[in-house]
């Protein structure tokens, strides 16, 4: 899904290297501008507390000098392939369904 919008950076092999390039840009651009504002306002101040806002934050942490607008990309990406994932299967979206996998029921 992320390749038919355009959200996944090209790459160019040679030799040992293998730089990672800007995103393809290709599919449609409205569709890729509405996920991509939607990604700004989960990582933003008032983004809504999720498994998807947190994984946003932790990559843009690590992310040195355009780590935040790495993030916003990378997020934009996973927010389409979820998006597509619940629309096929019809799958009902739980905003904190890793955080509820690893808590651990106390014991008395």
């Amino acid at each position: 899904m992320g390749c038919y919008l355009g959200l996944q950076p090209g790459r160019r092999n040679s030799g040992q290297s293998e730089p990672q390039m800007h995103i393809s840009k290709e599919g449609d651009p409205y569709l890729r501008t509405l996920l991509v504002q939607g990604a700004q306002h989960i990582l933003g101040p008032f983004g809504p507390d999720c498994d998807l806002r947190r994984w946003g934050l932790t990559l843009a942490e690590r992310g040195g000098k355009s780590g935040k607008k790495r993030a916003i990309i990378a997020t934009a990406r996973k927010l389409a392939v979820l998006l597509h994932r619940l629309w096929v299967s019809g799958e009902v979206y739980e905003p904190l369904h890793n955080s509820r996998c690893l808590v651990v029921p106390a014991v008395a």
